[in-house]
């Protein structure tokens, strides 16, 4: 691997990553670019851990979803424990020979088609965990070197995701905010109340019938009042 060469791709993947205008379009992206920069990665996925449920985030193809299905019903794999244990990674090398550590998910791995496998932690969250996910359907390819890359790939990916949802967040919080005033809005001049009086009116319907102040703003827009 020329690694300047790959430094000035990194350089450029992180421009592009920032650039997109969504979680999903910054999900895609990264793992098109583990197909596109690691030396022998054919297909790329993230896996989401949230206890032991597991969601395939972005998969660039069919097999990944099969193989983080394997990994969540068999509780093991080089993503699901990245995950789990929060490891940086995870790698191995050829699943035509035996793995102690996954006696289960090799050979289900090895009947996928899957040759050589990498697993990332990508991020970490109160309830959720992710795992970027490297597979080869050639055992043996993966080398220390493509570790170090699909490293350095899933340390760029987990800062712009983290950007990505903080925007999404920001934008959420912004319409909600919209949302909640127009509600508000419509309240104080239906029943003629007050700011604070029209607010009281959102937060006790909230708290009564469990629901976000998002969802009773909704429902007062679509039918002006509740």
């Amino acid at each position: 691997m020329e690694w300047r060469e790959f430094a000035q791709q990194m350089a450029s993947l992180a421009r592009e990553l920032l650039a997109q205008d969504s979680v999903d379009g910054t999900l895609a992206r990264i793992t098109r670019a583990a197909t596109e920069l690691v030396e022998g990665c054919d297909e790329s996925g993230i896996l989401v851990l949230n206890g032991r449920k597991v969601r395939s985030l972005a998969p660039t193809d069919q097999l990944v979803v099969d193989s983080d299905r394997r990994q969540e019903r068999l509780g093991e794999g080089p993503c699901f424990d990245a995950a789990r244990t929060k490891e940086p990674v995870y790698r191995i090398a050829d699943f035509t020979q035996e793995q102690p550590r996954w006696r289960s998910y090799a050979p289900e791995a090895h009947a996928l088609g899957v040759g050589s496998m990498m697993g990332f932690l990508l991020y970490t969250e109160e309830e959720e965990l992710g795992a970027l996910d490297l597979y080869s359907h050639k055992p043996g390819v993966f080398t220390e070197n493509s570790e170090t890359a699909g490293w350095l790939l899933a340390s760029h990916a987990a800062v712009a995701l983290a950007s990505a949802r903080s925007h999404a967040q920001l934008e959420q919080a912004v319409a909600t905010r919209h949302l909640i005033g127009e509600a508000m809005g419509l309240l104080m001049g239906s029943r003629r109340l007050t700011e604070d009086q029209a607010f009281d009116v959102l937060r006790r319907y909230s708290q009564d019938h469990n629901i976000k102040l998002r969802e009773v703003a909704c429902l007062i827009s679509e039918r002006g009042s509740i």
